[in-house]
């Protein structure tokens, strides 16, 4: 029972405090939108070109287990921020069309980069927000210094001065007449110019490759004179130009000669769209939106040559919001000591401190879809359905269902779900 306990709860408050550091490293996440998880080099691609991507895999510790606890992007995004499950404050699923009045990160939620500026940290948010358009929900009111992006769920990479969601500095809209992930990319090397001398938090969330598949500047295009499908060449040309914007910002970090001591990390919100924008999620079964490997399960990188040792593939579950708690811990920032958080320190895992595994168990709720992830079972409740099992170490595509076979482990899950499940709130929307 103890270790159901501790794999539903989280963290609890009485656990000991980070140890405070002196050498507070700068934090760059990097987080890209719909990537799916074969679309990179490093995840054993050779359609793509993902050098600068797959060079941080190289020279940090690839996640093969590594999750999002939503298929969605907005979900996941204010689970990433708070370093909590987001069902605990109803950020569930993303908001319907139209937007409600009121939606975004519940205000009563503190967000990592509110916990950074307190600590002296510069903060700034370039790229996609989707956690609340209106004033209090902004992310000049959430912790961030500096914003340079949009608020709303998608954004055309070329049309910037859209009347319901512009591309903003700070609160003011711009418009130039430049491709947005470029845009993005220069925006994030000047912040990393600007603040290199004292410790920062960059949040970074390209919307590429997200829709619409634009087509975008010529020379990503070339590299792809060969695919005959139109759609997987823009797809695959808007996927260099993230690796592109990628590679130059790392070249900013060298440049300002704090590569050993900047922590960084990439991930994908969710899984990858195929259906619509053709990326890939082989060998995994289903796609974003779904409780299946392919919906939650992504490309997930870390990197921090001052403390984690490179070249290092692990296995063991993780999740984004184990982001959260590693930041903190890195910045030497305890653990709030007046909620529930959910995320693990990384660190220990992959330095050989701890043996140990991060979570005894991972759960997700996203409308009527139900699963967990312990070991090398997973379940699956798609609604009033019977509950599907699965071994992910011998059928990582979800295509035998052991449930009748092992009726044990689908107890032991369904009973875990359901006391995770009495800790939570109904959706907001």
């Amino acid at each position: 029972m103890l270790l159901l306990f501790q794999g539903c709860v989280g963290n609890s408050a009485n656990e000991p405090e980070s140890p405070v550091r002196e050498d507070r490293p700068n934090i760059v996440l990097i987080v890209a939108d719909d990537l799916g998880y074969a679309d990179l080099g490093a995840q054993g691609s050779n359609e793509v070109l993902t050098p600068n991507i797959d060079s941080l895999a190289a020279a940090g510790v690839r996640f093969t287990s590594g999750y999002v606890s939503s298929p969605q992007c907005s979900p996941t995004r204010a689970g990433l921020l708070t370093g909590r499950y987001q069902q605990r404050f109803g950020h569930e699923v993303n908001p319907p069309d139209p937007v409600p009045a009121g939606f975004g990160l519940p205000l009563d939620e503190v967000t990592i980069a509110e916990r950074l500026v307190s600590a002296g940290y510069a903060t700034a948010l370039i790229g996609k927000w989707h956690l609340g358009a209106e004033a209090p929900f902004h992310p000049l009111n959430r912790g961030f210094q500096e914003f340079f992006g949009f608020l709303g769920g998608s954004h055309s990479y070329f049309e910037w001065n859209s009347a319901t969601d512009p591309i903003l500095r700070g609160y003011e809209p711009v418009s130039e007449n430049v491709y947005l992930t470029e845009a993005l990319t220069r925006e994030a090397v000047s912040f990393v110019e600007r603040k290199s001398a004292s410790p920062f938090f960059l949040c970074l969330t390209y919307n590429a490759v997200h829709r619409p598949l634009e087509e975008p500047p010529q020379e990503y295009m070339e590299l792809f004179a060969n695919v005959a499908d139109p759609k997987r060449r823009k797809f695959l040309a808007m996927l260099a130009a993230l690796d592109k914007g990628v590679g130059t910002v790392l070249d900013a970090i060298r440049s300002a000669g704090i590569e050993q001591s900047t922590l960084i990390v990439f991930h994908s919100d969710n899984g990858g769209l195929t259906t619509l924008n053709t990326s890939l999620n082989l060998p995994l079964r289903g796609e974003k939106a779904q409780l299946w490997e392919g919906g939650i399960r992504v490309p997930f990188i870390l990197r921090w040559t001052d403390r984690v040792p490179g070249g290092i593939v692990y296995d063991h579950p993780v999740v984004q919001f184990d982001i959260s708690a590693t930041i903190l811990a890195a910045a030497g920032i305890s653990r709030p000591r007046d909620l529930v958080t959910d995320g693990v320190n990384l660190v220990p895992y992959l330095d050989g401190t701890d043996p140990g595994e991060p979570h005894a168990s991972l759960f997700w709720r996203f409308g009527e879809l139900l699963a967990a992830r312990k070991g090398r079972w997973k379940l699956v409740k798609i609604g009033a359905e019977p509950s599907q099992l699965f071994n992910l170490e011998t059928d990582i595509g979800e295509t035998s269902d052991l449930a009748l076979a092992h009726g044990d482990v689908v107890s032991e899950l369904e009973a875990e779900i359901a006391i995770w499940q009495a800790q939570l709130v109904p959706a907001l929307w």
